[in-house]
């Protein structure tokens, strides 16, 4: 019969082994989870350019990580679609295509046009008071700071797009929206296309904001898709004129 002071003992190195276990896995999907939003915002900035090779080695030493993480972070993107695995030959970043482009955008206008009508069935003072207040925000930041696309009026403006599509009532469909606009930006960034036309974007938000808070739904999702298609058609002129040098090289 063991000692009730040696059984304590044994127990408490049992939970300091479990604690540190714990602890490890911890700091480890935190690594993972640090290589992967890196990784992402790169490539959804253009940073990490359509089909460039993912290099294990020399990712970590870009991002000051160890291999490991950065591997786990490139398998969770390959589930996605910005990374693919390529048998034998490791990972790569998923090309841009017209054809891709084009069906993001079919698909962002169903999606969104069913969340922004359940947004506005639901509405209420309250969010139309939010949606006034981020138009207003996102109109006081200039989009570009010196030649070069402003993080802050980037972020706002995913916020604004996805309040739009707030009350609708489905997480599953806002999160869905959220990665496809995601996807959208990157083709922006992909294209390289300021959009510095006479196109006053500040003021097709508005005009959407203004339909949301008259309770017109019809008014408010042609406005946001009209939003939508000239950014798309500025966007696939420059997708066009680089396929078809990618074509010819």
């Amino acid at each position: 019969m063991r000692s009730p002071k040696r059984g304590r003992v044994k127990d408490t190195e049992a939970d300091m082994e479990i604690e540190t276990s714990a602890s490890k896995a911890k700091d480890a999907d935190s690594l993972t989870s640090a290589a992967y939003s890196q990784m992402r915002t790169d490539i959804l900035a253009g940073l990490l350019v359509p089909g460039e090779r993912l290099k294990i080695g020399a990712l970590a030493s870009r991002y000051g990580l160890k291999p490991t993480p950065v591997r786990e972070a490139l398998m969770l993107l390959t589930s996605g679609s910005l990374v693919e695995r390529i048998d034998q030959r490791g990972f790569s970043v998923k090309p841009v295509t017209l054809k891709e482009f084009d069906e993001l955008f079919k698909t962002r206008c169903w999606l969104e046009e069913i969340a922004l009508r359940k947004s506005i069935a639901a509405a209420d003072s309250n969010w139309h008071e939010q949606l006034v207040l981020a138009v207003w925000r996102l109109n006081q930041r200039y989009r570009m700071v010196d030649g070069v696309q402003s993080a802050e009026w980037e972020d706002l403006h995913k916020s604004f797009h996805m309040l739009l599509l707030s009350r609708c009532g489905s997480r599953f469909l806002i999160q869905t929206c959220a990665d496809l606009y995601d996807l959208n930006t990157r083709y922006r960034h992909v294209a390289r296309t300021a959009e510095q036309t006479r196109r006053n974007v500040g003021a097709e938000h508005q005009a959407i904001v203004d339909a949301v808070t008259a309770s017109d739904p019809d008014l408010a999702v042609e406005l946001l898709i009209q939003h939508y298609r000239r950014t798309k058609d500025l966007l696939r002129s420059s997708l066009q004129i680089r396929e078809a040098k990618q074509n010819e090289a």
